[in-house]
């Protein structure tokens, strides 16, 4: 009897319950048809899984082993173990000078970089006529900056006789450098090219302004604020999400900047080392002295040493990033 009323309440409860449409009921397919969407997703998925593993996961793994023997094009490769490594570290003084021309310009560059960007958006996002003209040209820089033409034109700019020189002596100066061939200048070049590649930032930059309510900018208004104080304490903060990734970005670019060093100094790292980029003296290492395994090594150096400053601005961010729940 007791279990004859239970069954009852039961029966009473299911028909009491809310009944889901039928459009949000789970539809199970038989296993055929699973397995032929299945097979569906992985045909249109093939050409990104043959591309990664063909072309990025394939060969950072065979980077990854040829770090670890001594290699050459012309014999098989034998195992040294952590010979390559040491040697970096311990006998190679050139290695030494490259990190230094890289962290110089990567700290140099970048910052201007960022700064110059975000002083043209914040120009650009008073509401000028023809804004998106003057998006256009200035975005034109970055998508020519890292092109072999541009390094070239850009080594007859800051020749001897180049058109920077050519407008220094119409305004009398006299006895002019030769900017790309003097060592404590020819860095200075490429940080000025690196600086003129603006746009992809500034592009970002300004999407991020069009974000921040007017309504702050109105409020700190009322309050007496001026221009450079709604500036720091409003415009800062609300884009620093922005400008924390574009700052992420470049400097993952500039740590492998390669085509503009290279053309510049000709691919022999400028006058007395001075343009000496990471990248390019592992370009040396790996296709003129024809040193795979030495490459290799460096180039899993430069990998970490990428992630770790990656690491350490994610580690800073909590300090001056400001999310919206902020």
């Amino acid at each position: 009897m007791k279990q004859r009323m239970l069954e009852t309440e039961i029966d009473d409860d299911l028909s009491a319950a809310p009944s889901a449409p039928l459009d949000q009921l789970p539809v199970k397919l038989p296993p055929p048809r699973r397995r032929r969407r299945s097979l569906v997703a992985l045909v249109f998925l093939l050409p990104w899984l043959i591309g990664m593993i063909g072309i990025t996961l394939g060969p950072m793994i065979a980077s990854l082993l040829l770090s670890f023997t001594d290699y050459n094009f012309l014999r098989a490769p034998e195992w040294v173990g952590i010979d390559n490594y040491a040697r970096i570290f311990a006998d190679d003084p050139r290695f030494l000078t490259s990190l230094g021309v890289t962290f110089t310009y990567v700290v140099v560059s970048v910052p201007l970089q960022l700064a110059f960007a975000l002083g043209i958006a914040v120009l650009l996002n008073q509401g000028l006529r023809g804004l998106a003209f003057y998006r256009s040209v200035y975005y034109l820089p970055s998508l020519l900056g890292t092109s072999v033409a541009i390094a070239i034109l850009w080594r007859q700019i800051f020749g001897a006789d180049g058109l920077f020189n050519q407008l220094l002596g119409l305004a009398g100066f006299e006895d002019l450098p030769n900017w790309i061939a003097t060592p404590e200048l020819a860095l200075g070049t490429l940080i000025t090219l690196n600086v003129w590649t603006f746009g992809s930032p500034m592009v970002i930059f300004l999407a991020g302004l069009r974000q921040v309510p007017s309504e702050l900018y109105e409020a700190a208004a009322v309050d007496g604020a001026g221009r450079w104080t709604r500036f720091a304490r409003i415009t800062i903060p609300m884009i620093s999400p922005v400008i924390f990734f574009n700052l992420i970005l470049q400097m993952i670019g500039a740590f492998q900047t390669f085509t503009q060093a290279y053309i510049v100094s000709g691919g022999s790292g400028g006058p007395v080392d001075s343009t000496l980029f990471y990248t390019l003296y592992l370009y040396q290492k790996a296709f003129r002295d024809f040193d795979m395994g030495y490459a290799s090594a460096m180039a899993w150096i430069l990998l970490l040493i990428i992630a770790l400053f990656t690491w350490l601005a994610f580690a800073t961010s909590n300090r001056w990033v400001h999310y919206g729940e902020d």
